[in-house]
């Protein structure tokens, strides 16, 4: 009998837990005929009232595993479309990394006691997600608030906190259903706390529909007109079928259909839609050819491709592992996933090489310190080992009306990360702009949940987007997250719309890190005083 009871309470500790995951899962962006977003503001009441249990810390870590391997099954499983042990193993490394605000919350409430812990979660949580997309092992995928990437009606205050203080803002909702849980079940008082999320529910959607009705004087920027270009090319046939003239031709003929419907001032090709070293002087009849189409549209072309940069005996000294050996030229080389602008009116093109690598797949983290790593690549086709960029390129060209344009180029999942786009609109950039291929993904979510991540820097720096894949979504957005324009996935074709230009910065962009600072500065004093008064105790308890 007490076998049984305690594989009852077993149950019961265990399955509150998953239901959180399960409610986190489901409420992140998935296809666009489901929206589930406002589960998140409850998604961790039930793991949260199962922390208060009294339990060892190998019961606890259990529960909260448990519960983010269920969030991470949800909403991650499509990576194994593109590798099935890549996306066990993500999943699996994800759920551990999203326990560690909650082992912090263990020890203070262990410490402090359950109240203390619960209110100091959010700061832990938010410090914790800035801390860790800081690092290259991160995958920065499941940042909280981008649970609400899509709920654009409540969302707009990011322009002042970014992402991380809607992550704030849904913890501390969480925690106060919480502690009304529990002052129900004690029969206290709970008004203070329900007007409390009243008005963080009416904040929302006040400032949200205030800033996107606000029709007062604006800068004028002229805008553009971009066509861009989604070829549907099956990212293995691409690399393993195609011949760098079929790739070409295809391109080719897109974009002169596109600019005989529509002229624009700039065209986009995805991700690696120059799936060869073209700038490479072998390749050069390639470069020159491309060079006497794009004359013929009178317009700059803004494409992903890939680049190879040569480096002496002397450069790479030391570190030779980290660079590919050339035998027959006899030179040591670095392979970028790169996107270039070739603007008639300049003979060289701007390059941008690709800064933020995925995790394994373009490149096995902290190699440059333990060169065996590299031996854990997991290789896609067309992707294995790529070099690391290191420079913001604020890429420049004229319109055909003699307009001065400045955007920045974010490479596939760059565009998760808020500082780094951030970055480029302080250092210019008018307009954003995505190049992606998340064709590995077939017809599962993945692409519609990259593309929704993205709107979030679009309200962050309140900057329109062209966001151009070769497979997946590819579509406009405007400067508070909305897509105005967009092109069905798995259908080779083009759109062409007008982007606007923006060159004032909102306080997020001038001041991208002051909540995750504060949070992390907050989560370490709180750290700080548990400890020396705990030392403190101890030393009592010895006299």
């Amino acid at each position: 009998m007490s076998r049984f009871s305690a594989s009852i309470k077993g149950l019961h500790g265990y399955g509150l837990p998953v239901l959180s995951g399960f409610l986190l899962g489901i409420s992140f962006p998935s296809y666009p005929f489901i929206r589930l977003d406002s589960l998140a503001w409850i998604a961790l009441v039930p793991l949260l009232v199962s922390l208060r249990d009294d339990c060892s810390f190998r019961q606890f870590y259990g529960r909260i595993y448990s519960a983010m391997l269920v969030y991470c099954s949800i909403t991650l499983w499509w990576v194994c479309y593109a590798t099935l042990p890549g996306g066990l193993l993500t999943m699996i490394a994800q759920a551990f990394f999203l326990t560690i605000p909650l082992i912090v919350f263990f020890i203070l409430k262990q410490r402090m006691g359950y109240s203390h812990a619960l209110f100091g979660l959010p700061f832990f949580w938010v410090a914790w997600e800035w801390l860790y997309i800081l690092q290259d092992l991160s995958l920065g995928w499941l940042v909280f608030g981008n649970s609400q990437a899509l709920f654009t009606g409540m969302i707009q205050y990011a322009d002042i906190t970014g992402v991380w203080g809607v992550s704030f803002w849904l913890l501390c909702f969480n925690v106060i259903v919480v502690d009304i849980w529990f002052r129900l079940r004690q029969r206290k008082g709970v008004a203070a706390h329900a007007a409390i999320l009243a008005l963080m529910i009416l904040f929302s959607i006040g400032y949200s529909s205030a800033v996107i009705a606000d029709r007062g004087p604006r800068e004028s920027l002229p805008g553009i007109k971009v066509s861009l270009i989604q070829p549907n090319i099956n990212p293995l046939d691409k690399w393993q079928l195609y011949s760098a003239h079929d790739i070409m031709q295809l391109y080719f003929s897109m974009t002169d259909r596109a600019m005989r419907k529509n002229r624009a001032d700039l065209v986009i090709w995805p991700e690696t839609a120059i799936p060869f070293y073209i700038l490479h002087e072998k390749n050069a009849p390639y470069f020159e050819y491309l060079r006497t189409r794009m004359h013929r549209w009178n317009a700059p072309l803004l494409s992903g491709y890939s680049d190879i940069v040569s480096f002496s005996d002397e450069e790479v000294a030391g570190k030779e592992f980290l660079y590919r050996y050339d035998p027959e030229e006899e030179h040591y080389y670095q392979a970028y996933n790169a996107s270039m602008l070739v603007s008639p009116g300049r003979s060289d093109p701007q390059v941008y090489r690709k800064m933020k690598l995925v995790p394994f797949a373009e490149r096995v983290p902290f190699m440059e310190y333990f060169p065996w790593l590299d031996n854990l690549t997991i290789s896609l086709v067309g992707i294995s080992s790529w070099g690391k960029g290191e420079n913001w390129t604020i890429m420049e060209f004229r319109t055909a009306s003699g307009e001065n344009v400045r955007t920045s180029n974010s490479i596939c999942y760059e565009s998760i990360f808020p500082g780094l786009v951030a970055e480029f609109v302080r250092r210019g950039a008018e307009f954003l702009t995505v190049i992606t291929n998340d064709g590995w993904y077939e017809k599962s979510y993945g692409p519609y949940q990259h593309a929704a991540i993205a709107r979030f820097r679009c309200i962050e720096n309140r900057r329109s987007m062209v966001r151009c894949a070769n497979t997946g979504v590819s579509q406009f957005i405007d400067r508070f997250g909305r897509v105005y324009a967009d092109v069905p996935w798995w259908e080779s074709t083009f759109l062409s719309a007008e982007v606007e230009r923006k060159s004032d910065m909102t306080f997020y962009t001038t001041h991208p890190d002051i909540l995750p600072k504060a949070a992390a500065a907050v989560s370490g004093v709180v750290l700080l005083v548990v400890l020396f008064f705990r030392r403190k105790a101890d030393e009592e308890e010895r006299l």
